[in-house]
């Protein structure tokens, strides 16, 4: 059975932080392209992170310096660990995974994933 259980999310002020975590079945690091994503109210689903098999990462760059993807291999678990949060974060934010035998690089484009979880709310305040 393939699952990906995100949790974390929160209401934040501006400049604070928050941890999500991304915990995996049927979905392995060793095998798997495996990113973030958010969607904000009225907009289209946007990538944040993603992290490949031998632990590339790549950002969006309005999350970069500020954002670090990352994952337990031993736990089978994604963690995006945001700092310097701004009202223009505030999403649903999900993990989705795709096996890397179908990306020529693991890059944060939602089309590609076919794994997704259900999400988890991030609200930022000002």
């Amino acid at each position: 059975q393939v699952d990906l259980v995100e949790s974390g999310g929160g209401s934040v002020q501006t400049g604070g932080s928050l941890r999500l975590s991304c915990e995996a079945s049927g979905v392995t690091g060793s095998s798997h392209c495996i990113g973030w994503f958010r969607q904000a109210p009225g907009k289209e689903r946007e990538g944040v992170a993603a992290i490949d098999i031998d632990g590339t990462t790549n950002y969006a760059d309005s999350v970069k310096g500020r954002f670090a993807i990352s994952k337990d291999s031993a736990k089978n678990t994604l963690y995006l660990q945001m700092n310097s949060l701004k009202p223009e974060d505030t999403a649903m934010y999900y993990c989705a995974a795709v096996e890397r035998l179908y990306m020529d690089y693991c890059v944060a484009r939602p089309e590609m994933y076919n794994i997704w979880g259900q999400g988890t709310q991030v609200t930022v305040s000002s």
